[in-house]
């Protein structure tokens, strides 16, 4: 509590904690949403095995509006990557030290999971368990990870999605969305791999609307304009807020209450007439045998309900603001902030891990999804899986702690020193080593979508493809070596 109190303290008077509590709620609401879900069933070998039970809840897919909430994450990352790279470039950083020390955030806790989670199943097999049964364990472990797999595409992009961004504003978003909508009449069309770059037009178009909010947070000048701001810390008056030319080619975010109140009203309106006479289901989250997916990949029926959501978030802004002043909850959003990575990554081990001491104990309850004892069973489940996961918190919960640092708190390493043009082999070994971030990334991504996409029943002592996971751990790797300092000075 005291290091809270401390951290709460120094909090920069200009800071939107708003953001930061968007993105705490968007990872609880994800948890709890796949713990109420969750049924739990034995396979016709005895084995307990668990689904979605949405497809026998028909009156729960309106409201996966709400909780489908991984358009708010990709909004605040966008917000967040703004800001830090602005800031990374004011201390004469370059965009792949950026990038590098943004990898260190992501990807310790995803290393400690699947190393965590590789070693079990290596145990798991040694004393005898069947290689495809470990498979299907670590996959349902390893479900978070198609997430990651995502943001971790976009965020490499955002040098130059963000560049973008500062050319054309708000327009980038709409080309994005219109990308999107082609992707979506080739996938009704056909063949469905035509909507595939959806994966990456959807969310990128997400993401850019958290760029146009901290622009219109930070009350930057238009680009080379007199005393333009690059930082993201600063908050500006409100009149700098929503200042600048309107229209599509503004690279702010509307935050007046009509504008909130207009995205809100108009993306339910299309989203409904997408779902309702249109084509797309109504769930926003993936309903076994629907022959259309919102969000895998991303279609214009999730973007309208995310156009919805921001909406709905710039409305309630300056209530939330209000209340973040206090001590209290900005502890408490610190405090699940700090952790908030962990929580997400770990959530489903703690199924896992509660269902299989349930069984081993004879008491694991399997009612009827739907059924009154089934819908019984949600409130002492979730508090024993809230125990559970806070248990795997304190455990795992450091190795993320560590990777927090105070975002400008120093010069970054790739500055050239003193500031003048880097000499021809400073040059070589900048080139080197942004070419060697991209392959570890790279790999990285690859290793992530060859997991989510392997059988969930394949032969896997490792419970992860090799392959995959040897991918994963040289990208890693390499992109640790590169933090400590390689290749970034003469």
């Amino acid at each position: 509590m005291r290091r809270l109190r401390e951290l709460a303290a120094r909090t920069p008077a200009g800071r939107e904690r708003y953001v930061d509590l968007l993105r705490a709620l968007a990872i609880i609401l994800v948890v709890l949403g796949h713990w109420a879900v969750a049924a739990i069933t034995y396979d016709a070998a005895g084995n307990p095995t668990g689904r979605s039970a949405l497809p026998e809840l028909p009156w729960a897919y309106p409201l996966t509006w709400v909780v489908q909430v991984m358009p708010v994450f990709f909004v605040v990352g966008g917000f967040a990557n703004a800001a830090s790279l602005t800031a990374h470039r004011q201390w004469g950083g370059d965009a792949t030290g950026w990038l590098l020390g943004r990898s260190a955030r992501l990807l310790r806790p995803t290393t400690a999971l699947l190393v965590v989670l590789a070693a079990g199943a290596l145990v798991a097999r040694l004393v005898g368990a069947e290689a495809p049964l470990i498979r299907t364990v670590v996959w349902f472990a390893t479900i978070p990870l198609w997430f990651l797999a995502a943001y971790l595409v976009v965020v490499p992009l955002t040098p130059v999605t963000y560049a973008l961004h500062r050319r054309f504003g708000l327009a980038v978003p709409v080309a994005l969305a219109a990308l999107v909508a082609a992707g979506d009449l080739g996938r009704a069309l056909g063949p469905a791999e035509l909507a595939l770059p959806n994966y990456l037009f959807g969310w990128l178009a997400v993401h850019q609307l958290g760029f146009a909010w901290q622009e219109a947070r930070s009350g930057t000048p238009a680009a080379g304009a007199p005393g333009a701001s690059t930082g993201g810390g600063t908050a500006g008056t409100d009149r700098d807020r929503t200042a600048g030319p309107g229209g599509i080619r503004s690279r702010r975010l509307p935050m007046s209450r009509r504008a909130g109140a207009a995205m809100l009203l108009g993306g339910l309106v299309v989203a409904a007439l997408l779902t309702g006479p249109g084509p797309y289901p109504i769930s926003m989250i993936n309903i076994p045998g629907e022959p259309l997916d919102n969000a895998a990949p991303p279609s214009v029926a999730l973007l309208a309900v995310t156009t919805a959501q921001l909406g709905l978030i710039l409305l309630l802004r300056d209530a939330a603001e209000r209340w973040l002043r206090r001590s209290r909850p900005w502890q408490a959003v610190i405090a699940v902030n700090g952790v908030v990575l962990t929580v997400f990554l770990w959530h489903l081990s703690a199924v896992i891990l509660l269902v299989g001491a349930l069984d081993a104990a004879g008491v694991l309850p399997t009612p009827p999804p739907g059924s009154a004892a089934w819908l019984a069973w949600r409130l002492p489940w979730v508090l024993m899986l809230t125990v559970v996961l806070a248990v795997l918190i304190a455990v795992f919960g450091p190795v993320e702690g560590r990777t927090r640092r105070p975002a400008a708190a120093r010069p970054p390493t790739d500055a050239p020193a003193g500031g003048g043009r880097p000499a021809w082999g400073d040059r070589r070994r900048a080139t080197a080593r942004t070419a060697l971030t991209a392959a570890a990334f790279a790999a990285v991504v690859y290793a992530l979508v060859a997991n989510s996409t392997a059988p969930k029943e394949a032969a896997e002592p490792l419970g992860v493809p090799v392959p995959a996971l040897v991918a994963y751990l040289g990208g890693a790797g390499v992109l640790r070596v590169l933090r400590s300092g390689w290749g970034s000075r003469g």
